[in-house]
């Protein structure tokens, strides 16, 4: 069912947000604006995956091929980040990903993303841990989202869904990303954390600021302004951290956090580290997968017949929206020693991305991997939540949010439109989307 999109033309929901120009992070990287050309095109000695502007554009998937095909072990001698060795086959980034011994993901050598943390203001996190600190934060933290908790989140991010669709505008556009993704993601981070559920757009504040310092549209105030609200943060969840202690052990994040025996004296930065990491966990991989799926479906309008035709299939299709999407792009380890991969050497202390954006499009892996396939057989081996011992704690959670408002959408619509190509982040850890304008087509 096509919208009359002429009536809509002049709608205030069609109207693209506007992009403050920003200026190169790198010589290497595209302007602004720039017209990227194809991968076939590109030196690859000077090939820089983090360029932001490749990410706004959605410009990558071509060099990722390539790589795949010709350099899959590429090393980036010249970055904004540093150099760095980009990771982009399935198997390899398997491999890398459960080789805990020689690849480290901790704060101490850098973390989980690419570069240097800001002097003084490191924010170790249990992601960022290695063994055994890593699993004993993670095990304090994993009641908030054990079986028994879904069970108790299933009927709530159910009512929550069906209130929120129940408000949106009919045969008329609106913004999917902020009206759906950021809604309902937030208010389901407000719940887990137990937070104020009148400021829970705090949250989705705080998640768009720790991983946007150089995006003006977000942190137009740059380095300090970034430590300035980052430090907002860290004194507003202190507060709740100390009353949490007073209190009861209750299942929400912070009450586990106070009262774990791992985390209840954690240092203010590391608590910092731990509640930013639970905020963009929680945050932008849902959201980004919520808009993921209403954009694959009317890409590949045959797919939306499919699930129209037998609803069911709906839980695979969240594992496949979740591979298509790949809502985090990387994560970075640090060789601890130097490894041979491919004929190449990977020397001790050298940053190595491992592109899950990548290995979830690898061809050797999956069969027709760039097409969006809800009933692909064995979807769930998709890399987007990471494998080994760093496999996102809250996946079943994710699963869960987006089970729910695909179900609650079929009772409801006909039909979510697209009207428009969405805006793209130009960030390369997080991928996603920041605009999308849609239509409802009731049933």
């Amino acid at each position: 069912m096509a919208a009359d999109t002429v009536s809509f033309v002049n709608h205030p929901a069609l109207q693209r947000p506007k992009v403050t120009e920003r200026e190169p992070l790198h010589p290497h990287n595209y302007r602004f604006g720039a017209e990227i050309p194809p991968a076939s095109e590109v030196d690859l000695t000077t090939l820089d995956l983090i360029d932001g502007e490749l990410w706004r554009q959605g410009k990558y998937w071509d060099r990722f091929e390539r790589l795949r095909n010709e350099d899959p072990v590429h090393y980036c001698p010249d970055s904004f980040p540093g150099p760095f060795w980009s990771i982009t086959r399935y198997d390899d980034v398997m491999a890398i990903d459960t080789d805990h011994k020689r690849f480290s993901s901790s704060w101490e050598y850098g973390g989980i993303t690419l570069g240097s943390p800001i002097s003084d203001f490191e924010m170790p996190m249990f992601i960022a841990m290695d063994e055994p600190r890593h699993s004993e934060q993670r095990k304090t933290v994993q009641p908030a989202v054990a079986p028994d908790m879904l069970k108790v989140y299933e009927p709530l991010i159910r009512s929550r869904t069906q209130g929120l669709l129940d408000t949106l505008p009919v045969n008329e556009p609106f913004d999917w990303v902020d009206k759906v993704s950021v809604e309902l993601t937030t208010m389901m981070l407000a719940t887990l954390f137990d937070y104020p559920f009148e400021r829970r757009r705090d949250l989705t504040h705080w998640s768009d600021v720790a991983t946007g310092m150089h995006n003006p549209d977000i942190c137009p105030g740059g380095e300090e302004e970034w430590k300035a609200t980052m430090m907002n943060c860290l004194m507003t969840f202190m507060g709740i951290f100390q009353e949490r202690q007073q209190q009861p052990l209750k299942p929400d994040l912070m009450s586990l956090l106070a009262h774990g025996e791992k985390t209840k004296n954690m240092t203010p930065m590391e608590l910092l580290g731990n509640v930013i990491l639970l905020i963009v966990g929680g945050n932008d991989t849902t959201r980004n997968s919520m808009t993921a799926s209403v954009y694959a479906l009317n890409k590949f309008p045959k797919e939306y017949e499919k699930l129209k035709a037998d609803p069911s299939i709906i839980p695979n299709m969240v594992s496949e929206t979740i591979r298509w999407q790949t809502p985090l792009a990387y994560m970075r380890r640090t060789a601890l020693e130097d490894v041979e991969m491919h004929g190449k050497t990977i020397k001790k202390g050298d940053q190595v991305a491992m592109w899950y954006a990548s290995a979830n499009r690898d061809e050797r892996f999956w069969d027709k991997p760039n097409e969006y396939i809800i009933d692909r057989p064995e979807a769930r081996r998709h890399i987007s939540f990471g494998f080994g011992i760093h496999r996102c704690v809250g996946n079943r959670l994710a699963e869960l949010q987006l089970r729910i408002l695909w179900e609650e959408l079929m009772e409801r619509f006909e039909h979510v439109e697209v009207l428009a190509e969405p805006s793209l982040n130009q960030n390369a850890f997080v991928k996603g989307y920041t605009w999308m304008p849609v239509v409802l087509h009731p049933k």
